[in-house]
């Protein structure tokens, strides 16, 4: 961003407010001037707060539901502490991951909107940077399925949340197995309750490997399990079979215990 862009912005917060700097806004003030290119991803990262980050996600749950609750989380604190480009990102397009993407219940909401936060910041279309990225989000993956979640504690929470272990990425099954462990109704306040602090849970752990891979310290710390391993021997890509592409539990839909094959 040149000079005169920056001062500008700055005269415009300072008098109007960082609210105010919609792209509406920004697009009047360079009506008549040559605006800057928005780069390419991956864009530059700046370390985060996790708890800062997990306490702005439990709301904005409340506010925008599980998807906009970890991408909001991540994202704002970044147009807090970044600024050009994150300004620019409607927090709000994420809104549609509530519920499993619009309700249905399919990948849950708060991973599908933290992994795109970590891909903003790692990730490109470029085959060497995309899969950097897709290792993080992995490993965001595979610990949410084996950690019992939520495990991050709201300063003001509504209710007191038990955690359970899901076993699978998907909003059906997440909730299915917390009401089973908990003993609460699918609709009810304690299991929104608990989407809240299961969205911080995620974002929080998101920035947490985001700042490890700023430090060239990132490790894998949750990777596939036995079972899944003996799985994808058979069915996934150069098995017997071949007729399956995953790296999710398969223990979370499936079956319990040792798979039976005829």
């Amino acid at each position: 961003m040149n000079n005169e862009r920056r001062n500008l912005l700055k005269v415009v917060a300072a008098t109007a407010g960082t609210a105010a700097l919609t792209p509406f806004l920004v697009k009047d003030i360079y009506a008549s001037k040559e605006p800057d290119k928005i780069p390419e991803v991956p864009w530059a990262y700046k370390k985060l707060d996790p708890v800062a980050v997990a306490e702005r996600g439990y709301p904005a749950y409340y506010k925008g539901g599980c998807g906009y609750g970890a991408f909001e989380a991540i994202i704002g604190e970044l147009k807090k502490e970044v600024g050009y480009p994150y300004i620019f990102i409607p927090t709000e397009m994420f809104v549609f991951g509530e519920g499993g993407v619009a309700g249905t219940s399919t990948l849950c909401g708060a991973l599908n909107g933290a992994a795109a936060a970590i891909f903003l910041v790692t990730g490109a279309v470029e085959e060497k940077k995309r899969a950097e990225a897709f290792e993080v989000i992995r490993e965001l993956f595979n610990w949410y399925e084996q950690e019992a979640l939520p495990n991050y504690r709201p300063k003001n929470p509504k209710y007191e949340i038990k955690a359970s272990i899901s076993k699978s990425p998907l909003c059906h099954v997440s909730v299915t197995k917390w009401c089973k462990a908990s003993g609460f109704k699918s609709f009810s306040n304690e299991r929104s309750e608990r989407c809240g602090w299961l969205t911080a849970s995620t974002a929080k752990y998101a920035v947490e490997l985001l700042n490890k891979k700023a430090d060239a310290a990132f490790k894998v710390a949750h990777p596939l399990s036995s079972q899944v391993q003996s799985c994808r021997g058979c069915h996934d890509k150069g098995g017997s079979l071949e007729n399956s592409r995953t790296t999710m539990d398969c223990n979370g839909c499936h079956f319990t215990g040792k798979a039976k094959h005829p």
